[in-house]
C-alpha cells in the first residue's frame, strides 16, 4: 500500500531553485535527505522533491491544488514570481508557473 507521494523537479542550480521554491512556499526546504536534493513537505504524506540532475532538468511537471487560488497569486506577485491572475482551465481555475530551468508548476484551485 502506497502511504506517501513526493513529485519532483530537476534542476541545473540547486542553489537558485532554493531561492525560487522558497519565494514559491513562502519557507525554506523542510530538510535535505542528501546532497544535492532538497524536500518540502506540504502535508503529512506529500511533498515536493527540487533535485538537482542537469541532464533531466527543465522536463518535470508538478500540479499544486490550492485552497484560497487568489491569495496564492497575490504571494506570487508579492513574491516576484508570477503577474498573472487565475485562468480558466480545466473546469477548475489555473495559474501556471515556469521555474528557472523551464520545469512547470501549475497551481489550481476553484
Amino acid at each position: 500500500m502506497i502511504r506517501r507521494i513526493l513529485a519532483q523537479s530537476t534542476v541545473t542550480d540547486l542553489g537558485r531553485a532554493e531561492d525560487w521554491y522558497t519565494r514559491l512556499f513562502g519557507r525554506g526546504p523542510d530538510t535535505r535527505p542528501m546532497a544535492g536534493l532538497l524536500e518540502w513537505q506540504l502535508g503529512e504524506t506529500y511533498g515536493l522533491q527540487v533535485w538537482s540532475e542537469p541532464g533531466r532538468a527543465g522536463a518535470s511537471t508538478v500540479v499544486l491544488e490550492e485552497t484560497d487560488l487568489d491569495a496564492a497569486a497575490a504571494h506570487l506577485r508579492a513574491a516576484g514570481l508570477g503577474r498573472e491572475a487565475p485562468q480558466p482551465g480545466g473546469g477548475a481555475r489555473i495559474l501556471p508557473l515556469t521555474d528557472p530551468d523551464g520545469n512547470r508548476v501549475v497551481l489550481t484551485g476553484a
